[in-house]
């Protein structure tokens, strides 16, 4: 069978984000476009425009951050192709939170306990690291339209996105759509698609505060 191998220079136009030219960090794509970049540096353009930053395109006249997924695979893909990119990554988010003197979620805690293990396996034998993957939160309703929930706080996986939780409160306040929702932090409409991670890590800001929820101006 014949082999051909490509240079990782060859292919870096691919793997890297246009924003900050550096290889892809929780690989975000526009579902419009279909073009992908990294999920902090396209949050922090998206909050002064409402274009893709390639090709242009109106994502949506006001809440473009609603129309951006996280690309798994796509990650996936540039973490096999560049050595060694994951473990920096991850010391690097540890570093930060050791640094505020804060904890280290239990998410990271856990990448970094399956790359250990991963690299144990390798080396010929596997080690068990038990690890968190949850977030808590605390539920407020700032409308007079809605009651509130019998529960507000509640503990959930830190990979779950708004979207989940948009589904839960429909369901838990018999709404018809869970569209009828917009659920902030700190004052800020949170997309469908950002995980509870990404909302601990870009709009928590290090001070006591809660996730709030009311009715959509567009349902």
């Amino acid at each position: 069978m014949l082999t051909r191998k490509i240079k990782l220079c060859h292919i870096n136009a691919h793997i890297t984000c246009r924003l900050c030219d550096g290889y892809l960090i929780d690989a975000t794509t526009v579902t419009e476009c279909l073009h992908t970049f990294c999920r902090s540096c396209l949050v922090k353009y998206l909050e002064e425009n409402n274009t893709c930053p390639t090709c242009r395109i109106v994502i949506h006249q006001s809440h473009p951050l609603q129309y951006i997924g996280h690309d798994r695979t796509m990650q996936d893909i540039v973490y096999k192709l560049v050595p060694g990119l994951q473990e920096a990554e991850i010391k690097k988010q540890r570093d930060f939170y050791q640094k505020l003197g804060m904890e280290v979620p239990g998410d990271i805690k856990g990448e970094l306990c399956n790359i250990k293990t991963h690299l144990d396996h390798r080396n010929g034998t596997v080690q068990h690291h038990p690890h968190l993957h949850c977030v808590s939160i605390c539920l407020e309703c700032n409308s007079s339209k809605l009651r509130g929930l019998k529960r507000k706080w509640i503990r959930c996986s830190a990979q779950a996105t708004v979207l989940h939780l948009k589904k839960f409160i429909a369901k838990k306040l018999n709404l018809t759509s869970f569209n009828e929702l917009d659920i902030l932090c700190n004052e800020e409409i949170l997309g469908k698609d950002h995980t509870l991670k990404f909302v601990v890590v870009t709009r928590w800001r290090f001070k006591v505060t809660i996730l709030q929820n009311h009715p959509s101006k567009a349902g």
